[in-house]
């Protein structure tokens, strides 16, 4: 077994001993082996301890991201044959009333643009908010 030197004041010495003796050890030295055993067996199982956390965190967030990106499919999937239905049933106007009818229509699509905007709370806002001073013209 290596030998190793470790220097410690008058009064860390002292308590040492006095705690190596109170323990029932049979010498300081003893302590100090048991001392830094314990150590070292508590940062081991602390780090195991941590990496399980960190571990368990992980799949919570890949469980949670999965479940976001499946509900933003169905959504996708919605708007979708929504748009489908919509463009289908709705005639196109005619020529002569064409130009006052898209007029109609972009202010429509600003206002729901608007308040669709107000609805949204946090960062999605300053999005939307992006997006209505982006309005095509």
């Amino acid at each position: 077994m290596p030998q190793r030197t470790i220097r410690f004041s008058d009064r860390a010495a002292k308590q040492i001993a006095d705690t190596a003796r109170v323990r029932g050890f049979t010498s300081a030295t003893a302590f100090i082996r048991y001392a830094v055993e314990q150590e070292m067996a508590v940062r081991k199982e602390d780090i195991t301890g941590a990496e399980e956390r960190l571990g368990a965190s992980v799949d919570q967030v890949r469980r949670e991201i999965f479940r976001v990106a499946r509900a933003q499919q169905a959504l996708f999937a919605y708007v979708d044959s929504l748009t489908k239905a919509f463009l289908t049933c709705v005639p196109e106007p005619p020529a002569d009333a064409r130009p006052q009818a898209v007029a109609r229509a972009r202010e429509r699509h600003e206002r729901l643009v608007r308040t669709a905007g107000r609805s949204m709370t946090g960062e999605s806002s300053e999005v939307m908010g992006t997006l209505v001073s982006h309005v095509p013209e």
